[in-house]
């Protein structure tokens, strides 16, 4: 690739819940600056829970000279709350969001999970509210959303959060590089054209890969599944054959043009470093 068209990289944080954990943080981000991200994007609990926990950590993150976008999500969260979020967002001068309709808390009721209902409602409001101060990122799930009746209805939402004003989108992470060509395909057969960024998840844990597929509708190849059930406790060759796995798909990725990659790092500088260092870009 020439240095025009060079893959953007961009990281996830989660805010942290502790002092160690935040030193952790700084320390972890501050390894992964040889990446030297286009931005980093800081999320946000569901319901708002770690609404400060995402001001604070987008600050930091903005302090060490990145381009932080702040998690929005819309799920019990009133007007008033996202507009008062937003304003406080540009104060900042933040100028870029990541627009979610989030996950219902725990215990929380659908008559408690406020007026916007759908990510598309919440890119109507960024626009309505701000015009073209943020740029909008949002979701795609090109193995479908968990919750969605179908994929061809699955593909209508994404189109209807672009044509609210979305200007990119992150995907959800997945493993079979066909489902990522296959849905951006879909995408532009809609006369939609905006960057669809591959979502990456490095691979250090069995049981936590598992859950978090399981959660979010992601699919683990049964080859996949196999080997590292097979290596049971052992970090070591689970974290080595990970490595391997993702940085195989990263780089089918790149070698097919893709506009960037975007790391969830689970704060973790070890695994997503591991991969960055095995790609050719």
């Amino acid at each position: 690739m020439t240095s025009s068209t060079r893959p953007a990289f961009s990281l996830e944080f989660f805010p942290p819940r502790d002092a160690a954990a935040q030193a952790r943080l700084v320390d972890g981000a501050r390894q992964m600056s040889v990446i030297n991200p286009h931005y980093v994007s800081v999320t946000f609990g569901a319901g708002g829970t770690t609404r400060e926990g995402t001001l604070d950590t987008v600050r930091t993150m903005r302090g060490m000279g990145w381009d932080a976008a702040p998690h929005l999500s819309c799920i019990g969260s009133s007007r008033e709350d996202l507009r008062a979020l937003l304003q406080t967002y540009r104060d900042e001068g933040v100028r870029r969001i990541v627009a979610l309709r989030g996950d219902m808390p725990s215990g929380m009721g659908i008559e408690s999970a406020g007026a916007l209902r759908h990510a598309s409602d919440l890119v109507e409001l960024i626009r309505a509210e701000t015009g073209d101060w943020f740029h909008i990122e949002v979701a795609a799930y090109p193995e479908m959303h968990p919750q969605a009746s179908g994929p061809e209805k699955d593909l209508q939402h994404f189109v209807q959060k672009v044509r609210a004003g979305a200007n990119s989108a992150i995907t959800q992470y997945f493993f079979n590089a066909d489902a990522y060509f296959d849905f951006v395909d879909r995408v532009q057969s809609q006369g939609i054209d905006i960057p669809i960024i591959p979502g990456i998840m490095p691979i250090t844990n069995y049981t936590q890969l598992m859950r978090f597929s399981e959660m979010c509708g992601a699919e683990v190849p049964r080859w996949v599944r196999l080997r590292l059930a097979e290596m049971g406790d052992d970090r070591e060759s689970i974290r080595a054959f990970g490595t391997e796995v993702v940085t195989d798909l990263c780089q089918t990725l790149l070698d097919n043009d893709v506009p960037g990659l975007h790391f969830y790092t689970l704060n973790n500088a070890e695994a997503t470093l591991a991969i960055w260092k095995g790609l050719s870009n």
